[in-house]
């Protein structure tokens, strides 16, 4: 059958791949040391010359990476092409600041002379998810391949397509072969693939359960894991909030890629006495949303990735209904023609403690609404979690907002009156189940190398 990629519009099957085997992957993670041994050994201005080529490859075929993105996961044209140019900026990002990143830091000893040095691990093994196939690469391969490291990427099956086209990507780029290869590969390889002694580190982003398994394969060997997972983010709506913004803000944030990100919105915290005005405006800007197909302009929100995924969703939903949550929108598949994975959106309202929905993540364009009577109490629900992934606040007050987001929520990422969203600029990851490790900023680049002591007497 090989590893099929899929059209969640219509269920009809975009293309189908034929696996590797195993003596296939040795030979690519062979190839991939061997390159590491000349490649870590470039300058850094040479590296950033690469990265700066990438950049405009990827803007060269936005259009045509965008239409592949809406055919394997359903993903509309224009946050298509948004997130094609958000990988140019990260990759220009770190042409223009690694080697600033990773230039020694001198310390002062008794020595004549000592220093930290930042030195390169070799290949690099990333796993990666279908929501954002080419964002979630790119964060990791631009710091990787700047800080003097090879890649291997085992990518989602789904977005087969995506994962080969990052690979000729680079290489029109100018990068060297074998620097960064595409695994064609189901999830059943990954052990075997972290076990070979040439792979020095991994990088996840995906589920807790996936990260779990993971971290467990690579903790065995004592290899170095960086894990971005799951959230189930809070976003706390005080009682002197701007209602017409944090709804705004609210509804983006939570429809953002159909619902099917780790850092969307998901559990909307509201202070008792906004909260029917808040819910009201809220209603209206999530209902504003067209879905329908990723291809025509005039769609906001595209179909699921998957059938089974869509399905796993409006179970959950139905779950929550039947737990005493309120659904005052959506709520039910859609009667589209085709084996299609399209779920509008939908608010829960009533959510509370002891619901399945208090504490699961919800992976889709599901909101859920939960009442605070003030702001104590709105701090503490948000951190009743297992999840750590990103938070946020609204109020007028921005001291208020700004010590709460600092001191109070227990989160990787905190902002106030704004969406959770990654920046090339600032470091991006989570705490407890959310995963562990940082991604982007002077602290990604600073993952995936040694950072080596030098000391001279």
């Amino acid at each position: 059958m090989g590893i099929q990629s899929i059209n969640p519009v219509n269920g009809k099957t975009v293309k189908t791949y034929k696996e590797e085997t195993a003596q296939s992957i040795n030979k690519k993670i062979d190839r991939a040391h061997a390159t590491w041994q000349k490649w870590k050994a470039t300058s850094f201005e040479e590296r950033a010359s690469f990265l700066k080529e990438t950049a405009g490859t990827l803007r060269k075929y936005k259009e045509e990476l965008a239409r592949l993105m809406a055919s394997e996961m359903g993903k509309p044209l224009q946050p298509g092409r948004d997130e094609i140019e958000k990988c140019a900026k990260v990759c220009e990002y770190y042409a223009l600041n690694g080697a600033k990143f990773l230039q020694d830091e001198p310390v002062t000893t008794e020595a004549s002379k000592s220093y930290v040095s930042f030195q390169p691990l070799g290949v690099v093994l990333a796993i990666m998810p279908w929501n954002f196939p080419f964002w979630q690469a790119f964060r990791f391969l631009a710091p990787g391949l700047m800080a003097g490291n090879c890649g291997v990427l085992k990518h989602a099956s789904n977005v087969t397509g995506c994962a080969l086209a990052i690979e000729k990507i680079l290489l029109e780029a100018g990068f060297p072969k074998y620097v960064f290869q595409t695994l064609v590969v189901s999830s059943k390889a990954v052990k075997g693939i972290i076990e070979n002694p040439l792979v020095k580190a991994v990088t996840l982003t995906g589920s807790t359960g996936a990260g779990m398994q993971v971290a467990s394969q690579a903790a065995a060997v004592l290899k170095k894991s960086v894990l971005e997972l799951g959230g189930s983010d809070p976003y706390i709506i005080l009682e002197d909030a701007d209602l017409d913004m944090a709804a705004r803000i609210c509804a983006e944030s939570r429809l953002i890629n159909n619902g099917q990100s780790c850092i969307a919105a998901k559990r909307f915290i509201v202070v008792k006495a906004v909260e029917k005005e808040f819910i009201k405006k809220f209603k209206i800007q999530m209902a504003s949303k067209t879905t329908g197909d990723p291809l025509d302009p005039a769609t906001h929100l595209g179909p699921m990735a998957r059938t089974d995924l869509r399905d796993e969703l409006h179970q959950q939903v139905k779950d929550n209904i039947a737990a005493g949550a309120k659904c005052i929108l959506g709520g039910s598949i859609p009667n589209y023609k085709g084996n299609h994975a399209f779920y509008t959106p939908t608010i829960l309202t009533g959510i509370k403690k002891g619901m399945p929905a208090y504490t699961e993540e919800l992976f889709g364009p599901v909101a859920l609404v939960i009442s605070a009577r003030n702001t104590e109490d709105a701090i503490r629900m948000a951190n009743d979690s297992p999840f750590g992934l990103g938070s946020a606040v609204f109020t007028r007050n921005n001291s208020v907002g700004e010590k709460i987001a600092r001191e109070q929520l227990n989160a990787g990422s905190c902002f106030v009156n704004s969406l959770v969203k990654s920046d090339p600029r600032l470091p991006f990851g989570g705490i407890n189940q959310s995963g562990y490790g940082r991604e982007l900023g002077l602290y990604g680049i600073h993952e995936f190398v040694n950072i080596k002591t030098v000391y001279i007497q």
